[in-house]
């Protein structure tokens, strides 16, 4: 039973992968969370735009707009939303500038799937 001070956690994740994606999606049902999954970071933006999700997981590395450009017109849009960047390159210059514009975390995919959850766990505790 949830108690009345405990919220279901809005995970919204946009990536173009899309069987990263469905895996994702089961990892974050699996614990308890109200997950939507994009391709599109447009559409992404919008609905978060509308529905401000608790934390948005971020790729960087997309076709029509990058993970940093999603990242600062998600500040613009629903600044409350804490963010998650889950990307396959670790480049140092991208994670000091993903940090510096306010991402909660910095993951390489392949990340062990406790510390990846007890990441947007952390993320979204700081929203509080």
């Amino acid at each position: 039973m949830v108690s009345l001070d405990q919220k279901t956690l809005d995970v919204y994740v946009v990536d173009d992968d899309a069987s990263l994606l469905r895996s994702t999606r089961r990892l974050l049902d699996a614990a308890g969370w109200n997950v939507e999954v994009f391709t599109d970071p447009s559409a992404f933006l919008q609905r978060a735009s509308i529905r401000h999700p608790d934390v948005a997981v971020i790729d960087i590395l997309m076709p029509d707009m990058n993970g940093l450009e999603v990242q600062k017109r998600l500040r613009s849009v629903s600044p409350s939303t804490r963010v998650i960047v889950l990307t396959s390159k670790d480049d140092p210059s991208v994670r000091t500038t993903a940090m510096n514009a306010g991402a909660s975390a910095f993951f390489v995919k392949g990340i062990d799937n406790k510390e990846f959850l007890a990441g947007i766990k952390t993320a979204a505790d700081s929203k509080k």
